[in-house]
């Protein structure tokens, strides 16, 4: 079994960013251990706005201190690129061209009022943890995705 952790920045990496930021996180992923076990683990980023970390639990299994230490990493990248990677007050969806979009949650409530998101319009589900869900179940149609609930159409 596979676990994923979905980290949406709250602005996208600029491309100096997005390399610094990889670089970190594959020599991170390289060392990631959990009690002295080598985790299977990798990390991606998507889209320049999302950093994905997944773990092989098959190899090892991670535990609250090897999470900890991601998220500390996390953090301190946080602080080194000036950008959020724990507000989870922003959005992301793609337009109606197909590109990634990010709003405020206030600002997608007024597209979804607005009629400009739509039952089918492709929204980011960030909450999924395992990599069976992931990726095919993270880009899916509003209706079918939390947002649903938390801003009725």
């Amino acid at each position: 079994m596979k676990k994923v952790w979905i980290y949406q920045a709250d602005r996208f990496f600029t491309e100096a960013e997005e390399a610094k930021a990889f670089s970190v996180l594959e020599q991170f992923v390289a060392g990631w251990t959990a009690h002295g076990d080598q985790l299977a683990g990798k990390a991606s980023i998507y889209h320049h706005l999302f950093i994905v970390l997944e773990v092989d639990e098959s190899v090892a299994s991670t535990t609250g201190c090897s999470v900890d230490k991601s998220v500390h990493l996390l953090k301190k990248l946080e602080q080194e690129l000036n950008i959020g990677l724990f507000d989870r007050l922003m959005v992301a969806y793609r337009d109606a061209a197909g590109a990634v979009q990010l709003v405020s949650r206030n600002e997608f409530a007024q597209l979804v009022k607005a009629g400009e998101i739509a039952s089918n319009t492709i929204v980011f589900n960030n909450l999924l943890t395992t990599g069976e869900e992931f990726p095919d179940q993270w880009e899916i149609p509003f209706q079918e995705s939390w947002h649903a609930k938390a801003f009725v159409i």
